[in-house]
């Protein structure tokens, strides 16, 4: 475990250095939205394509997919009510609910997950991520950011679903693999090679996300909770779902490494549409990927 995050981490370490050095002159939050489109449009989809084209799929998908929901939704809901009872102002409290219920799962999950289970751990991640996590961000949690944000800007979560590259090559892989068409052999070398970018690239772009210059004394008493909810609560509600409906072995361990992710990263954009505190939420991401460091190796040790 400690050798995958070390791998992990010089990646993110490029990204950072990227940040603090600016070569030839490119801002790292334009390389990394140029970087992050690239992936999300065309290297992912490939990767999704290829994996669940060829995974073994059946009630596993369905309860990776209910111990995903179960957190994802558990969580949020816990969020809300401790925001609602400390009177956070709404901007504040959708982005820290966000930046608490929803796990990197695919842009540091995915390499995770990958080292630690080969193969499957790939299949673990994408299935995680895009049976359960992404649908509900673009729908329920378009609806949050909606209606806690400062933008009078009108929430479309069908919309927000149709357009995302992911969702369309997982539904159209479960579709062959389903029908038991076979992949050519030179389209799975195609794909492999594209998808073989994804990694180091989304570790690369991740890093050029984290921010530390928007910090403030008074964000603590708010990041406390989130880090908790996010790093510790989350996974424990994930592992007991999947324990109870059945889930063992190496797809126990990958769920709950999934749900153990930092804040995901996309969250940035839904704080920007729709006016919520996008400046503490880069916090949230940057304590959260620094904080799995520690409990990352915590709770591999616990669910193995």
């Amino acid at each position: 475990m400690f050798q995958v995050l070390t791998q992990m981490a010089a990646l993110i370490g490029c990204g950072i250095t990227w940040r603090l050095t600016r070569p030839m002159g490119i801002d790292a939050d334009v390389a990394r939205r140029v970087l992050a489109g690239l992936v999300y449009s065309l290297l992912l989809p490939a990767l999704v394509l290829k994996v669940l084209w060829q995974a073994p799929l059946g009630i596993d998908s369905g309860r990776i997919a209910l111990a995903a929901a179960s957190g994802v939704l558990g969580v949020m809901a816990l969020a809300w009510l401790l925001f609602r009872l400390t009177k956070t102002a709404k901007p504040i409290a959708g982005a820290l609910i966000l930046a608490s219920a929803f796990p990197n799962a695919t842009y540091m999950g995915l390499p995770v997950l990958e080292q630690l289970l080969g193969p499957a751990g790939r299949s673990i991640a994408i299935q995680y991520d895009l049976f359960a996590c992404t649908p509900i961000l673009l729908t329920l949690g378009i609806l949050l950011a909606s209606a806690y944000g400062d933008h009078q800007q009108r929430a479309k979560p069908l919309q927000a679903l149709l357009k995302v590259p992911p969702l369309w090559a997982a539904l159209l892989a479960v579709t062959l693999n389903l029908a038991a068409v076979p992949m050519p052999a030179a389209l799975e070398s195609w794909l492999m090679m594209m998808g073989g970018a994804v990694i180091p690239l989304m570790l690369i772009s991740l890093g050029m996300g984290l921010k530390w210059s928007n910090w403030q004394n008074s964000y603590l008493p708010l990041l406390i909770p989130t880090m908790l909810l996010q790093l510790m609560v989350m996974p424990l509600i994930v592992m007991n779902v999947a324990e109870w409906i059945g889930v063992k072995g190496d797809l126990l361990i990958g769920v709950t490494m999934e749900a153990a992710m930092p804040s995901m990263v996309l969250g940035l954009v839904l704080c920007d549409r729709y006016g919520l505190n996008t400046g503490l939420y880069a916090i949230a991401v940057t304590l959260s990927t620094a904080l799995t460091l520690i409990t990352l190796p915590l709770w591999h040790g616990w669910v193995s």
